[in-house]
């Protein structure tokens, strides 16, 4: 997952070395294969090459979800430009990569692909990304370069947060079959995604060596921006971890949660595992019929958790691992509990009393405009 990155463990945390795979753009020269030229201009191939070889893992040393996020962004952008100038993206140039075909692409993301502002603007920023990089590479394309990254991220509608209600994640929790070897499997995922406010990436990511029952139970995450953190283990949650080690068995790879086959499990595998679950809990908990349950539901009700047992924003950051204390100001629009704090702290304005009385039906047809003088007939 870190490409022969030794990791730096917190106090109380062991952990070992491991290695990531990069993403790659489909139809881009390879090293070993000659390159086709551009038609015209400067190939674009050997630049995007050299981004995703050299520039993302060697001097930015992104991880290996912004290398594969960056990746498809540009299998999308390289498939929408060669339809447009009916070339293979091999022979792409870097001046066709210009701003008014890259706000095409963006908008043929929202028509045609159906994608919403928060996904645009993740394309677009990791189109920036490489007009940065082509900046001192291709001087001849600076004013070209420029134009690109001037164009502004699309502002996104700002909605609250989906999250479960303490008896529908507990319905969820109890999903599992604990009599089985992949229900015990589940139910330890389940625990541990929300007990630790895990995304997806660090709770499949998690080694056997991340591990830790003494003296303290924990766990060491390696999160988003490469960014470790180590957070103590819930009793239920440690009670589950040992019931899966107990039935995991010795299989060849490092991962804490494998397969059937003893495969190391991906995004989509996980996924897969909760909606069968989320079907089950609905039988039980009929209100979880109304939610759609997505893997960052259980990050968000852990968060919510944590915030309405602590009523501190700044160990709920610490749990998430967020960079920026702006990101887990989400979650107090959401606690319903911080705003009543408020209310009762604020004295309100009084009210002046009064009690409305109906107007007799006889004055108030006196007072209409039919019986009422006329300015002119006054004068």
């Amino acid at each position: 997952m870190r490409q022969g990155q030794q990791r730096t463990r917190p106090s109380g945390c062991r952990g070992t070395t491991k290695k990531s795979r990069r993403g790659t753009v489909p139809g881009l020269a390879e090293e070993k294969r000659p390159l086709v030229q551009a038609k015209t201009g400067i190939p674009i191939a050997p630049h995007i090459t050299a981004f995703f070889e050299q520039r993302l893992p060697i001097e930015r040393h992104v991880s290996e979800n912004t290398s594969d996020s960056y990746a498809y962004a540009f299998q999308l952008l390289l498939t929408f430009a060669s339809k447009r100038f009916r070339v293979t993206p091999s022979q792409l140039a870097v001046e066709q990569i210009d701003a008014p075909l890259v706000l095409d692409f963006l908008n043929d993301l929202e028509t045609t692909r159906g994608n919403g502002p928060r996904s645009r603007n993740i394309r677009l920023a990791a189109i920036k990304s490489f007009m940065h990089f082509l900046e001192y590479r291709v001087p001849s394309a600076i004013e070209q370069i420029r134009r690109v990254l001037a164009i502004p991220a699309k502002k996104a509608e700002s909605k609250l947060v989906r999250h479960l209600a303490a008896e529908e994640m507990q319905a969820l929790l109890d999903a599992p079959d604990p009599t089985e070897w992949k229900g015990i499997r589940d139910r330890a995922m389940l625990h541990l995604c929300y007990g630790g406010g895990l995304r997806v990436s660090e709770l499949i990511g998690l080694h056997l060596d991340d591990l830790q029952f003494q003296p303290q139970p924990s766990m060491l995450v390696h999160g988003k921006g490469r960014r470790e953190r180590c957070l103590p283990l819930w009793k239920t949650t440690t009670a589950a971890l040992r019931a899966w080690l107990a039935v995991r068995g010795t299989v060849s790879v490092p991962e804490l949660f494998v397969s059937a086959r003893g495969e190391s499990l991906t995004r989509s595998g996980f996924e897969y595992i909760l909606r069968k679950h989320v079907r089950t809990a609905r039988q039980h908990c009929p209100s979880l019929a109304t939610k759609r349950v997505h893997p960052h539901v259980l990050r968000h009700t852990c968060a919510l958790t944590v915030l309405q047992a602590t009523k501190d924003l700044r160990k709920v950051s610490l749990w998430l691992g967020h960079a920026h204390m702006q990101t887990t100001e989400i979650y107090t629009r959401v606690d319903p509990s911080v705003k009543l704090e408020t209310l009762e702290s604020v004295v309100p304005p009084k009210l002046r009393s009064g009690r409305f009385k109906v107007t007799d039906k006889l004055i108030a047809l006196l007072r209409s405009a039919h019986f009422m003088p006329s300015k002119k007939s006054s004068k």
